[in-house]
């Protein structure tokens, strides 16, 4: 059995295009064509070099004496704030803008939570000479707001949502209406594993880098290329697949999926989608959803703006399903002193999704000779003034 996705677009029983009419074209467009592009000789070799020169890849694997010491195994960290623009989501926009210029597109639209995605947008936007237009939630342009002035400065227009709980679901859905409306001559690039085929599985293979390296790194560091467990912070799940890409079929490699359960998972302000969700469709994909006994979605919640989605990537629903992956949830607490911690005890202040996946080492115990890597998926730029007002410092 795969768990990578097969020909129809789905993940087990999750994925697929449940679209209207109106984005047919833009969809079958994309899938008749995104991986003849992405196989292509000259796609590659910009896209590496591009990753190689621009995002300055590999990222690093850090064997973390400290927090190996502390939790008496063997930690890594696949530093992943360490790229430019501070988090994984370049590697995804570097291989969507190379994939829009070659089907002629010159307006870009984006989603973004956090806001790492729409400023690694913005970022490849400049770059390449295109016009960049993001769609944020009022509520997160309030609490990232470092992140909005980096791409007003990089020439991005940012339009601000105020429909819903005025966040990450809310921007998405003001982006696909912006696509549906702009069909010709605007590619939307997606920022994580979420959405009609063929975007859960295009952004997939972009961030898959990630545990290409990891593979390669740990050959050199440990002799040998595979991990016993992998870890990474779960939203909509980009981090999380690209790290776990190359080990999805491998049963030696322990799969820990970490979600926000906000103020509690039954408390009513949660973004535990597994806990809570059952099976729904969201933004085009067949997936596990937050939602009302009437199939209402409900308002998500996270004191981590990229993590507050109410559902999940199709390909993290089939790992939950199928039990290949362990999930488990973190409150804003207990994120948050996981952050402190790591900025304490490591000199690496983490974004507070990445804080999450370090919060579980309280709880959940390794072996001493196992090896752990965590994807260290964006760094704490932008949540300074959320940690100190949270701490009080």
């Amino acid at each position: 059995m795969s768990y990578n996705i097969n020909s129809n677009g789905y993940y087990g029983s999750f994925g697929g295009a449940y679209i209207p009419e109106m984005l047919l074209h833009n969809i079958e467009e994309l899938k008749d064509n995104y991986l003849k592009i992405i196989n292509d000789k000259s796609f590659t070799k910009e896209f590496n070099e591009l990753l190689k020169n621009y995002v300055g890849r590999p990222s690093p694997l850090y064997f973390s004496k400290n927090l190996s010491r502390k939790y008496l195994t063997k930690v890594y960290l696949k530093r992943e704030d360490l790229n430019h623009t501070g988090s994984h989501k370049i590697n995804n926009t570097i291989g969507q803008i190379l994939l829009a210029k070659r089907l002629k597109k010159s307006r870009i639209i984006a989603e973004t939570g956090a806001g790492q995605h729409g400023v690694a947008t913005a970022t490849v936007c400049a770059l390449m000479g295109l016009k960049c237009i993001v769609y944020m939630g009022a509520t997160d342009i309030k609490r990232q707001s470092p992140n909005v002035a980096r791409m007003k400065m990089l020439g991005a227009e940012v339009i601000s949502v105020t429909s819903g709980s005025s966040t990450l679901k809310d921007a998405t859905n003001e982006a696909m209406r912006d696509w549906i409306n702009n069909p010709i001559d605007t590619h939307y690039i997606v920022g994580s594993v979420v959405g009609p085929h063929p975007f859960p599985d295009m952004v997939a293979r972009f961030q898959s880098v990630i545990s290409k390296e990891i593979k390669e790194q740990l050959t050199e560091l440990e002799g040998r290329d595979y991990p016993d467990y992998l870890i990474a912070c779960v939203g909509g799940g980009s981090n999380a697949a690209g790290t776990f890409y190359d080990y999805l079929d491998d049963q030696r490699v322990k799969i820990i999926c970490v979600e926000a359960s906000g103020k509690g998972i039954n408390s009513g302000k949660s973004a535990a989608t597994t806990k809570l969700g059952k099976l729904g469709i969201i933004h085009g994909s067949k997936t596990l959803l937050m939602q009302t006994n009437d199939g209402q979605i409900t308002e998500p919640y996270s004191i981590s703006a990229g993590l507050d989605y109410p559902g999940i990537g199709p390909m993290h629903a089939n790992l939950y399903t199928s039990k290949r992956g362990e999930f488990i949830s973190v409150d804003d607490d207990e994120a948050m002193a996981a952050g402190l911690m790591l900025s304490q005890t490591e000199g690496i202040i983490p974004a507070i999704e990445t804080a999450h996946a370090f919060a579980i080492f309280e709880n959940k115990k390794f072996k001493p000779k196992d090896v752990v890597v965590v994807n260290l998926s964006g760094r704490g730029d932008k949540d300074l003034e959320n940690y100190t007002d949270y701490f009080k410092i």
